[in-house]
């Protein structure tokens, strides 16, 4: 059934969809039954009454809220995979947030500095490609490979005990989650390591003979709080850890130096190294180990988050998914590498596995990332304990591609001394007498194959439109949370209203005693409302496209927009109400007239459009008009104001300015 708190749950259909897409959307719908419901709170209620939150507290039923929470999870996931994004990849971070951890605004920095740092400083490197949107693809993939390997999911049932597949599903999504999401939030810490290596690599110098970046005063990221100290001693008897790093040197030793000859002291040496001597592990900073460190030191001893088994294996999964299991534990290149086997530590192996899989439609930054040919997507064939993956290059390219093959051809024949490359075309090109790619070669020294039935091939193909929209608008920082706030706040009271007639926009959303009202009322709005906030503050700069406007943080000569026109708020007005009517049956919603009291219980609305059939189907603009021109003034302003306080919140957070391409 899917959602079994909700009589309707959106559109089931899967026609159109790709495989991967298909199965991690199946997996969070059809195996995730009854995630994060409360048998206690479901008795309360009989007496109490409901205690689930809709647009406000008490209006549902608790396991329903868990239901549409779900829903949202599938959507935010099933939007990301159509687009590609970073802008739907901030979706799903938030719902993960706020459904595993509970607070998105404590959290936001760990996500949003990585993106903030990779759009503004990595295209100062060599080598560099996205890892925000990267991070929800990999989280993807690892849902649907659970989905379709029995071998996975008895290793990972094995792991923790699990007997029941519903319950094994839902622990898997928060803690695969955990570990996915937040596997490169250390990238922070390796940027500027590299942007001073790219300094002198530019003029062909080598690393080992210039300067470099090290980290020193690591004490106050590595120290346990009391509380963490105190349930690490539950979890490991005799044992007392002060630092991360005697805790994740322990948890790896005991799980893997039976099998790789690596000891505990050894370990824990290699991890003090790591920020402090580069030098010793070849002039590379392992971001892997800061993003580990970083995840501990934020979210349990910074919010005081529980420290459990699971999340003590999410944490040593994210530390070992780079170079220090690559060339500190397996020496994975050398004769006698031991692939690393799922049952030793099955998120670690999902991580490293799919890390190295996700490799297609990630946006280049560095100068060289730019020139190298990547993959453009991958279709997949997902079957049990199966998997076959094509890689797909943009047709256009065919030229350097068969110059490329016309090279490599000469090269096996000895034509020529030095063997040709053309990253990263050439690892799926080549291939050793089984038929093998060289990429498949290296997955496979890493990470043990046999249970995943995995085969790899690339094909040439003709781009299709990705669904990500493209517009003039640009803008490098990531401030939907707070627009989406402040969307929300200015509803609770008179005075934005006031200050907008005053021209005191800005002043009034200055002003920290009503930013703190903001924060306090998003943050009881349920995730279905605070979702719907970030989705109106995302379409904004589509809005400006249509009207011929644009934001840019850059001054340039075309006439500034500080108001809108009425034509103009019409055209947005009626844009605004297809967004709001499309992402409301997304989510079940349906035209009805119930009392306000039942309007959440029974998901009808009285704005959605009359006698609509919403299975399968988008609302089209003309649908959207129809309904639109048969509301009354006071409801088509809901669609329009938003709009205009817009204008004032980019340039406030953003500095940002809005121009018009003509006047």
């Amino acid at each position: 059934m899917g959602y079994t708190k909700l009589e309707r749950s959106g559109s089931g259909a899967l026609e159109g969809r790709s495989a991967l897409a298909a199965a991690a959307l199946e997996f969070i719908r059809e195996d995730c039954e009854e995630l994060r419901f409360d048998e206690k709170k479901t008795k309360a209620e009989e007496t109490e009454g409901f205690m689930g939150t809709g647009l406000r507290q008490h209006e549902i039923p608790y396991d329903m809220q868990m239901d549409v929470d779900r829903l949202c999870l599938e959507k935010a996931l099933e939007r990301f995979l159509h687009s590609g994004n970073r802008e739907d990849a901030f979706d799903v971070y938030f719902c993960y947030l706020e459904m595993f951890v509970g607070d998105y605004e404590k959290t936001s920095q760990m996500i949003e500095l990585l993106s903030e740092f990779e759009a503004n400083g990595s295209r100062l490197l060599l080598k560099h490609r996205d890892h925000y949107s990267h991070a929800v693809y990999v989280f993807a993939l690892g849902l649907a490979l659970y989905r379709h390997n029995s071998n996975y999911r008895s290793a990972y049932r094995r792991q923790y005990g699990l007997t029941d597949e519903r319950a094994a599903a839902c622990h898997y999504l928060q803690y695969w989650g955990l570990t996915a999401l937040f596997h490169d939030i250390g990238y922070p810490f390796e940027l500027p390591f590299e942007q001073v290596a790219s300094y002198f690599e530019v003029s062909g110098g080598r690393r080992a003979e210039h300067p470099f970046v090290t980290y020193r005063k690591m004490q106050s990221l590595v120290e346990l709080s009391p509380q963490v100290r105190s349930e690490l001693e539950e979890l490991f008897p005799g044992r007392i850890f002060s630092s991360s790093d005697e805790l994740f040197a322990c948890a790896l030793a005991r799980k893997l130096s039976g099998v790789y000859p690596i000891a505990e002291g050894e370990l824990l040496a290699a991890l003090r190294e790591i920020p402090t001597q580069p030098d010793k592990f070849n002039y590379f900073m392992d971001h892997a180990y800061f993003s580990a460190t970083l995840l501990l030191n934020k979210l349990f001893c910074g919010l005081g988050c529980a420290v459990g088994a699971e999340e003590v294996d999410a944490l040593t999964a994210i530390l070992i998914h780079n170079s220090l299991y690559k060339f500190t534990i397996a020496h994975y290149r050398e004769e006698g590498n031991i692939p690393f086997r799922m049952e030793l530590h099955p998120l670690a192996y999902m991580l490293m596995l799919c890390d190295e899989l996700q490799c297609w439609d990630r946006v280049a930054y560095g100068r060289n990332s730019k020139l190298e040919l990547h993959p453009m997507d991958c279709r997949f064939r997902m079957e049990e304990n199966s998997l076959r993956a094509v890689y797909l290059f943009d047709r256009r390219e065919e030229g350097r591609i068969r110059a490329y093959q016309d090279a490599y051809s000469r090269w096996q024949a000895g034509e020529s001394g030095q063997k040709p490359r053309l990253k990263a075309y050439s690892d799926l090109y080549e291939r050793d007498a089984d038929g093998v790619s060289a990429f498949q070669r290296n997955i496979a020294r890493i990470v043990d194959l046999s249970p995943m039935g995995l085969e790899v091939e690339a094909e040439l193909c003709i781009p299709v439109h990705s669904g990500r929209d493209e517009f003039l608008s640009r803008c490098s920082f990531l401030s939907l949370y707070r627009f989406a706030m402040v969307l929300n706040g200015r509803w609770e009271t008179d005075g934005w209203q006031q200050a907008r007639a005053a021209g005191r926009e800005e002043q009034f959303l200055s002003d920290p005693d009503n930013l703190e009202k903001f924060s306090r009322a998003f943050k009881q709005l349920s995730l279905e409302y605070k979702l719907y906030n970030i989705s109106q503050a995302k379409a904004f700069a589509r809005y400006l496209d249509a009207v011929g406007c644009f934001y840019t943080d850059q001054e340039v000569d075309l006439e500034m927009v500080d108001r809108f026109s009425g034509e103009e708020l019409e055209i947005i007005g009626r844009m605004e109400h297809q967004r709001w009517l499309q992402e409301h049956y997304d989510m079940g919603w349906e035209y009805g007239t119930p009392e306000r009291a039942r309007r959440e219980l029974v998901r009808l609305h009285p704005n959605m459009i009359p006698g609509f059939d919403p299975s399968g189907k988008s609302v089209t603009p003309e649908q959207a008009e129809a309904n639109y021109l048969r509301l009354d003034q006071g409801e088509r302003d809901k669609d329009t104001a938003p709009m205009e306080c817009m204008l004032a919140m980019l340039r406030m957070f953003d500095g940002l300015r809005i121009y018009r391409l003509q006047s």
